[in-house]
């Protein structure tokens, strides 16, 4: 970083008096300084500042390379800022950065959460369902917020959803001379603030939350029928075997059941269905569980729809498998990435067995029987047996 042509500042309410020599430096250099409104007023920049473009475009930046620039932002660039988007973009000389104490630590040195322990959130451009996975009794989060609106929209939405007795912070111009910070119950939250809003921190209260088992009951889905058991599910998913960052395949997806769990442990789902009025299901899935931004849902069939996705880490094959899909999946499959198929047919059984034969594994006949009602008595009424087969390429 000899002499890098972009310097990225974090800046806080306090302006100019909380920034660094050399971010001070770099301002009194810069020829152009982008930031939104806020971050150019606090800069005090005048002529030079450039407000960002809506929505965000990091290429305007890039136009300014070789000329002094800087660019403003909230606290931390790094933490649901600009800087990444910018540094994707840039060789490692080119740019320079000096951060501010972001949002959230100031939120939790005001409140004296242990930082570590909290969910950090940025909801100032993403849907409340984000949540989901966070709620629990007693979990703490802390979520930046677009303005006041968004605030009482978020109280009333946790509100409608059991959580109306967290208690509910609102944290305005944290760091700065105009600093307010108040306590609510959600529930209570009148929602009226005039001002612009940094966070709201969130001590969960009243709701259960996402058990965090495999085999989530099948209530918690839409379905038209077409959903892998809860029980068989979590057989699934434990020859699945996902990890966080992991990327799955989906096929025949149905409800999209499987990719749900899959993202809940941090991986991401590309969840093929041929059906419209299921693709339907899986997207609303997926919202429901905060987890649209980490399930594709394509409407399709293998092998075709599978064109153009990168290559997986993991396959489910809920239904459906002939030799020439199979194929065409073994053969896109890197070394290590895992594969489970589940039959219910006697021809789809005869398949998994003969590559059972040829490629290993483990083959296994799951029969599962619940107690239901006989007259006055109860008995055993047996499901369809599922025959899984998982191997691992």
């Amino acid at each position: 970083m000899a002499d890098p042509w972009l310097t990225i500042i974090g800046i806080g309410e306090d302006g100019l008096a909380g920034l660094s020599e050399a971010s001070r430096k770099a301002l009194a250099k810069a020829e152009t300084v982008f930031g939104g409104e806020r971050h150019l007023a606090l800069a005090d920049v005048e002529g030079r500042g450039r407000p960002w473009p809506v929505p965000f475009d990091a290429d305007i930046v890039v136009s300014c390379r070789g000329r002094p620039t800087v660019v403003l932002a909230s606290g931390d660039p790094f933490w649901h800022g600009a800087g990444a988007s910018l540094a994707e973009k840039l060789d490692a000389n080119e740019w320079i950065a000096h951060s501010a104490p972001s949002t959230f630590s100031l939120a939790a040195a005001r409140l004296g959460w242990r930082l570590e322990a909290i969910a950090c959130l940025g909801l100032h451009a993403a849907p409340f369902e984000r949540l989901v996975p966070y709620l629990a009794p007693g979990a703490r989060i802390i979520c930046l917020m677009r303005d006041g609106k968004a605030a009482g929209d978020l109280a009333k939405w946790l509100s409608e959803r059991g959580w109306g007795a967290s208690a509910f912070w609102t944290l305005a111009a944290l760091g700065g001379a105009r600093e307010s910070i108040a306590e609510h119950r959600a529930d209570g939250f009148a929602g009226d603030l005039a001002e612009n809003l940094v966070a709201v921190a969130v001590e969960a209260r009243g709701g259960q939350g996402i058990p965090r088992s495999s085999g989530l009951s099948d209530d918690l889905f839409a379905h038209d029928g077409q959903i892998t058991k809860r029980p068989v599910r979590a057989l699934a998913l434990s020859a699945l075997a996902p990890r966080p960052g992991e990327r799955l395949w989906d096929i025949g997806a149905g409800s999209g059941s499987i990719s749900v769990e899959w993202a809940l442990c941090g991986g991401t789902a590309s969840a093929i269905e041929a059906r419209e009025d299921r693709a339907a299901n899986i997207r609303s899935n997926a919202t429901a569980f905060g987890l649209a931004h980490r399930i594709t849902v394509i409407t399709g069939s293998a092998p075709e729809a599978l064109a153009g996705l990168e290559a997986p880490d993991a396959v489910f094959i809920g239904g459906g498998l002939d030799i020439e899909m199979f194929d065409a999946i073994w053969s896109r499959l890197v070394p290590g990435a895992r594969l489970v198929a589940h039959a219910v047919t006697l021809e789809t059984e005869a398949l998994l067995g003969e590559l059972h034969q040829r490629h290993g594994g483990e083959l296994m006949r799951v029969e599962i029987a619940h107690a239901a009602p006989l007259g006055r008595y109860r008995s055993w009424e047996a499901s369809r047996p599922v025959v899984q087969w998982s191997a691992v390429r």
